[in-house]
């Protein structure tokens, strides 16, 4: 096959779908790749770098659509803030972040007429071995550790404690809210930097995850008996039960010097979680980090992409910070690609087979329709960062598992 990158057209995206290393990879299992000129250069892959592997520069994306069988994009279609439709042709494959429950239906259509197979990969199955092509928690991971040190940068507090000559510094509270990957690796983060640590999940099954990283877990003395479902979602809950949990969550958050919010549901707007009243019994000079921000916010005051202060604490509601260590971003990222691609070779054939659970659940239009049964019916519940929190994800990565 010839898969081709064209580059990313989002304004803000810094991320590049396939580094070279990976891009060797592929090349060396028998696929000709052809990327755009200039792709990889804010993620620091010059052409030259393509070009060694083996890769074919071509002028400009749009020789790259004209050529190409799979179309590789980290974000696309309705993850994205541009409105035109790609220049995707007949039988082509894209795979990538498509923003699944932002498609409108006349997208939908257009890609179903060309007979293009479009691939979400928000929508990986949470099965053992999709574990390895979840961009999802690659990317939540990223975020849930950048958040943390963007928390330490703005605190006019050191994180560590440090016995001084001139005194003692005490640790700075840190409040992770939701035990998923982007939770999980910002407790780690912050442990290692030295602060005191403390979390809270709906799930109480996530307590030995979170106390295995150094962190104390917070009881609320809530009913959360059916919380969460078979797979490990977070079941979203009633208005009564979250009321009852702002009033539990008060206290802790009044004394914690920085709040981190993870806390999302698919195709929903995220709960809100952390009221202004909250915030206000917060000291000067607090900080949170709004990681749910892109879907309305865990924070009454927070706005996507924008710097509140309320009463003397910081509210940032950053949407995209795994393209802030874009190097790091990108080869996680393709890693997940060609993890994706190799599972639809089978004997040596690309195959698109819609009996495989992973390919069943991440393809939206395909043979001329649309498909998949995640755009007509309502989305997942869960209450985790917008990640998933798969058990053995978090086993695998040692963190959390988005």
């Amino acid at each position: 096959m010839i898969i081709g990158v064209p580059g990313e057209t989002a304004s803000d995206e810094e991320r590049v779908a396939l580094v070279p290393p990976v891009a060797a990879e592929l090349i060396a299992d028998g696929h000709d790749i052809y990327v755009g000129a200039g792709v990889g250069e804010t993620a620091d892959w010059s052409d030259e770098a393509y070009e060694s592997v083996g890769c074919t520069v071509l002028g400009n994306r749009e020789d790259v659509f004209e050529q190409a069988d799979i179309i590789l994009q980290v974000r696309a279609l309705g993850a994205t803030d541009d409105a035109s439709l790609d220049t995707y042709r007949e039988n082509q494959l894209v795979v990538g972040l498509l923003g699944p429950y932002d498609i409108d239906d006349a997208t939908l259509a257009e890609l179903a007429e060309r007979n293009v197979s479009a691939f979400a990969l928000e929508l990986i199955p949470r099965i053992s071995r999709a574990q390895s092509m979840d961009a999802l928690s690659s990317m939540a991971s990223l975020g849930g550790y950048k958040a943390t040190l963007v928390a330490a940068t703005e605190l006019p507090k050191m994180f560590p404690l440090e016995m001084t000559a001139a005194g003692t510094i005490r640790p700075a509270e840190v409040f992770i809210i939701g035990a998923g990957v982007a939770g999980l690796k910002a407790i780690s983060t912050a442990e290692r930097l030295g602060a005191s640590v403390r979390a809270y999940d709906i799930r109480l099954e996530v307590k030995q995850e979170v106390e295995s990283l150094g962190a104390d877990f917070v009881e609320l003395d809530l009913e959360t008996e059916g919380a969460g479902d078979e797979e490990g979602y977070a079941i979203e809950m009633g208005e009564e039960f979250l009321e009852q949990q702002r009033k539990k969550l008060t206290r802790v958050v009044a004394d914690s010097d920085v709040v981190i919010t993870t806390a999302a549901i698919p195709g929903r707007p995220a709960p809100e979680l952390v009221t202004t009243e909250m915030i206000e019994n917060m000291d000067a000079g607090s900080v949170i980090i709004d990681l749910s921000a892109e879907s309305g916010g865990n924070c009454e005051p927070t706005v996507a992409d924008e710097r509140i202060d309320h009463d003397g604490v910081t509210i940032l509601g950053p949407t995209d910070l795994p393209s802030t260590v874009t190097h790091t971003a990108s080869e996680q990222f393709a890693n997940n690609m060609k993890n994706f691609l190799q599972n639809m070779v089978v004997d040596g054939t690309f195959t698109i087979d819609t009996t495989d659970e992973i390919v069943d659940s991440t393809l939206l239009t395909h043979d001329g329709e649309i498909r998949n049964p995640h755009i007509q019916d309502e989305p997942p519940n869960t209450d985790d960062s917008g990640d998933k929190a798969d058990k053995e994800a978090s086993e695998t990565e040692g963190t959390d598992a988005e």
